[in-house]
C-alpha cells in the first residue's frame, strides 16, 4: 500500500507522533526519559528547531514542532530516532536485535490558532487520560510539567508560541476535551490529516499533492 505523502515545509505547526514496536515499554526509568529529552535538545540545537509542546510516555511519544525552513523536520526526526535507537540499544545491549519504533513517525500539519491550542492540549493530557497521573503538570516528563516550574532554565526547551494559552491555563488543561475533538484528532494521527478549517484543509490537499482520503471531519471547540 501506497504510503501518504508527508508535508514537510517551514513555518507551519506538526503533531508528530511515533511508538515502539509492538507497543512495548521503552521508558522504564528516570534515565530513559531523561536520555530521549536530551536527545531532543541535542536535535533541536542543531536544527534550530521550534517546540511548542510535547510529552514521553512509556511506549511512545507526541511532539509539536514548528519548523523554521523546508525539510527541516525530517532532518530534526531523522537526527532525533536515529540517535535514540543507537542509545537504547547500546544501553539495554541488544545492537542487531530489530527496530526500536514500530516504523516511520507520523505527523500532520496543524492549522493555527483554536487548532493548535487543541493539539497542546490533546499532548500535555496524555498521561491523565492513561491515568498515570492526577494532573497535566504533575507528569515530569512534558511539556505542561516543564511550563508550570516558572524557572527559564527548566523551560529552555520549549519555544515562544504564536499565541498564548489560555489566560487560567491549568485549570484549562485539567478540564477534559470533548469526545468529538479527541476523535477528530485521532482520525489525523491514523491518517497524517491536515488538522484546521475545512477551507484551510483543502488549501493543504490541493497544494501539497495530498491524497483527498486525508481528512477528518469535525470541529474543534473554541478556546476562551
Amino acid at each position: 500500500m501506497p504510503r501518504n505523502a508527508r508535508v514537510d515545509i517551514g513555518n507551519e505547526i506538526y503533531h508528530v507522533i511515533n511508538r515502539a514496536v509492538g507497543r512495548t515499554q521503552i521508558f522504564n526509568k528516570p534515565k530513559d526519559y531523561q536520555l530521549f529529552e536530551e536527545l531532543l535538545f541535542d536535535a533541536q540545537e542543531t536544527v534550530n528547531m521550534r517546540m511548542l509542546a510535547y510529552v514521553i510516555m512509556p511506549n511512545h511519544w507526541h511532539l509539536l514542532l514548528y519548523p523554521k525552513q523546508d525539510g527541516d523536520m525530517s532532518t530534526f526526526m531523522h537526527r532525533l530516532t536515529n540517535k535514540h535507537t543507537r542509545q537504547v540499544h547500546v544501553q539495554t545491549k541488544t545492537i542487531g536485535h530489530g527496530p526500536l519504533y514500530q516504523g516511520r513517525y507520523k505527523s500532520f500539519v496543524v492549522d493555527s490558532d483554536a487548532y493548535y491550542l487543541s493539539l497542546i492540549k490533546y499532548i500535555e493530557r496524555n498521561p491523565v487520560r492513561a491515568k498515570l497521573t492526577d494532573k497535566c503538570e504533575d507528569w515530569q516528563w512534558g511539556s505542561a510539567w516543564r511550563r508550570s516550574q516558572g524557572e527559564k532554565p527548566t523551560q529552555k526547551l520549549l519555544d515562544e508560541l504564536p499565541q498564548d494559552l489560555p489566560e487560567h491555563y491549568q485549570s484549562w488543561i485539567n478540564t477534559s476535551e470533548q469526545e468529538s475533538e479527541l476523535e477528530q484528532i485521532r482520525q489525523c494521527i491514523n491518517k497524517g490529516a491536515p488538522y484546521g478549517r475545512e477551507t484551510w484543509v483543502e488549501m493543504m490537499i490541493k497544494e501539497h499533492h495530498l491524497e483527498s482520503t486525508q481528512r477528518a471531519g469535525g470541529r474543534p471547540r473554541k478556546t476562551n
